[in-house]
């Protein structure tokens, strides 16, 4: 049985992360635009993850997992595998805390994170694809005796992704009446859909996935984890090759459904939220909108509604190239 996040925990979280992390602002979103696509009486409100160290959400559930272990087990160092910002996130933290970081990103990942996690000091690897990435970091796990830090699962890391929904709630005024939270693993849902729930318990929640990377979604219509064959869309960070027990079970309890967005709704919201809100966002960081003026938009009119914007760790030439793209 996996136990709830309360939220004595998970203001414990947050203060035991301190200035690791930064308390990242929020900021609404107003204008003509937003009154022809939603009605003039919707709110929406943007909780800017990007602004965080390292540029995503990342590093919150990465140190306070390495914050965690024993002393001899952190002097070892730790692994990782990811598309990238979970890479950096481990690199920054293994930086910060005084340890090493021996980490394994997917070949395709963005230069820009590549060259991040470079500087922050790790030493890296490629792996053709996700499944390969874990079955090489289970190697350097065993073979350097390094704690494996994982990319969304666990209940420590939903404490860490918790302080995200935690400040969200202590900035705004008065509850929402809805969260659109984007969905790799869901390690970020089921943290912030926890923390909405227990301060809100009126706020629904969204999880928000690419058709192309929906192992939540078919994990929720099945009732329990499930895995897919293979990762297809532009959304690479939210490429998890499958949904993991505790996180499963955190986001079905908290989680009113999983939306899908395709590519193109996806491409489309990065140049909505470039035009509006001024922000140049990966794909991933862009998905809460895809899904707030996609399968989302007639639920939500008129209603005031908090978007989780997770990352932009995006080089310069693979942001325009998508942006230009028509499909």
């Amino acid at each position: 049985m996996i136990a709830a996040l309360t939220t004595d925990e998970i203001r414990a979280a947050r203060q035991k992360l301190g200035t690791r992390v930064l308390t990242t602002p929020v900021h609404e979103w107003q204008g003509p635009v937003l009154a022809e696509l939603l009605g003039s009486d919707t709110r929406v409100l943007l909780k800017l993850e990007l602004l965080q160290r390292t540029g995503t959400f990342k590093p919150r559930g990465a140190l306070l997992n390495m914050l965690n272990l024993p002393a001899e087990e952190l002097a070892r160092g730790v692994t990782a595998i990811s598309a990238g910002n979970h890479a950096v996130a481990v690199a920054y933290a293994a930086q910060t805390l005084g340890t090493t970081a021996h980490v394994v990103m997917i070949k395709t990942a963005n230069p820009l994170r590549v060259e991040l996690c470079r500087r922050y000091g790790a030493e890296l690897e490629f792996a053709e694809t996700a499944h390969a990435g874990f079955e090489r970091v289970r190697e350097i796990e065993r073979a350097e005796r390094r704690a494996f830090i994982h990319p969304f699962e666990g209940r420590v890391t939903a404490l860490g992704t918790a302080t995200v929904g935690l400040e969200f709630c202590e900035q705004v005024p008065a509850p929402l009446d809805a969260v659109i939270v984007p969905v790799g693993g869901g390690g970020l849902c089921a943290g912030v859909a926890s923390a909405v729930k227990a301060i809100w318990p009126g706020c629904a929640v969204y999880g928000v996935e690419p058709k192309g990377a929906d192992s939540m979604h078919r994990s929720f219509v099945a009732g329990e984890p499930r895995s897919i064959e293979r990762i297809a869309t532009i959304a690479d960070s939210l490429g998890a090759p499958y949904a993991a027990p505790i996180t499963f079970e955190l986001c079905r309890r908290n989680v009113d459904s999983i939306e899908l967005v395709d590519d193109e709704e996806l491409r489309e919201a990065m140049r909505l939220m470039l035009r509006e809100a001024k922000l140049a966002v990966e794909p991933a960081g862009a998905a809460a909108m895809a899904a707030l003026v996609g399968p989302l938009r007639e639920r939500l009119r008129g209603r005031r509604v908090g978007l989780i914007v997770c990352g932009s760790n995006i080089d310069a030439a693979t942001y325009a190239r998508l942006v230009a793209q028509d499909s």
